[in-house]
C-alpha cells in the first residue's frame, strides 16, 4: 500500500513539472525580427539614413533647411548676363608697397582688360564692368561684393586673384635661367542666389634669361611672371568660353 501511494506521488510530481515548463514557456514572447546589418560588431538600421548634419555648427551662415534645398535644387545661369569683375590680388596688405610700382599697375590693368576681352566675346555677356575697390569691405568678404554687384545691377560676378613669383630654389641649379610660376584663382558668383556655379586654379611657369632689353635680372624677371599670368589667362579663358556654353549646371 505505502508502494503504491509513493509512485502515485511521484506520477504527481512529474505531471506538475511538465505542465509548470509548458505553461511558464508560453509566457515568454519572441522578439520579432529587425531589419539591420552587422559589420565587423557595429550594427545599424537600414531605415537610419543620415539626410541631414548631425554636428552644431555655431559658425554657420546656412542652415540645415537651405543646404538641402541647394543641394536638391536645380540651377540656371540667366541667359542674358550683365556681369561685373572684382579683382582681390591687391586687396590685401601683402603688396602694399607696389601701389606706385608703374609695371605692377600696368600689368593688372593689362590682366583686367584681357578678362573683360574673353567675356565680351561671348553672346550672353550684355554688359560688363569692373567694380571699384572703395565699393568692399577691408578685407573683401563674399557679402560686400555681391551688394555692390546688386548696386550695380548684376547678375553675376567674376573675382579672380593673381599670384605670380620666382621658384626660390631653382637659381641654385643655373647661373643664368630664371623660372618664373603664376597662379591665377577665379570664381563666378551668381548675385541673385550667391551660388558659385564655375571655380578654377590654374598655375603656369616659364623659365628664360636675360635678353638685350631687359635692363637688369629685375626686369627679366617681371617679363618671365608677366609670360606665366598670360599663360594662365590663356588658360583660364578657354574653360570660361566652354562654361558659358553650358546649358545646364
Amino acid at each position: 500500500m505505502n508502494t503504491k501511494i509513493g509512485n502515485l506521488t511521484k506520477l504527481l510530481l512529474i505531471i506538475i513539472t511538465v505542465s509548470s515548463f509548458f505553461i511558464l514557456g508560453g509566457c515568454v514572447t519572441s522578439r520579432p525580427p529587425t531589419s539591420s546589418n552587422t559589420v565587423a560588431g557595429i550594427e545599424s538600421n537600414q531605415d537610419n539614413t543620415l539626410t541631414t548634419s548631425l554636428f552644431n555648427d555655431k559658425q554657420s551662415t546656412i542652415s540645415e533647411d537651405n543646404i538641402s534645398k541647394i543641394l536638391d535644387g536645380h540651377y540656371e545661369l540667366p541667359q542674358d548676363l550683365r556681369m561685373s569683375i572684382v579683382n582681390l590680388t591687391n586687396s590685401g596688405n601683402s603688396r602694399s608697397y607696389l601701389w606706385n610700382d608703374e609695371h605692377y599697375l600696368k600689368s593688372q590693368q593689362h590682366y583686367l582688360e584681357m578678362f573683360t576681352d574673353q567675356f565680351k566675346s561671348s553672346s550672353r555677356v550684355k554688359r560688363i564692368s569692373a567694380i571699384p575697390s572703395i565699393l568692399l569691405a577691408k578685407p573683401a568678404t563674399f557679402t560686400s561684393i555681391r551688394e555692390a554687384a546688386v548696386r550695380s545691377q548684376s547678375d553675376v560676378v567674376v573675382i579672380y586673384n593673381i599670384e605670380n613669383g620666382i621658384y626660390s630654389k631653382y637659381k641654385l641649379f643655373s647661373k643664368t635661367a630664371i623660372k618664373a610660376f603664376a597662379t591665377v584663382q577665379l570664381i563666378v558668383l551668381d548675385v541673385r542666389t550667391g551660388l558659385i556655379p564655375f571655380t578654377t586654379i590654374v598655375t603656369k611657369d616659364v623659365q628664360g634669361e636675360k635678353i638685350a632689353s631687359d635692363f637688369n635680372e629685375l626686369e627679366t624677371s617681371d617679363r618671365l611672371k608677366d609670360q606665366a599670368v598670360l599663360l594662365s589667362i590663356q588658360d583660364i579663358s578657354r574653360q570660361i568660353q566652354g562654361f558659358l556654353n553650358m546649358k545646364t549646371y
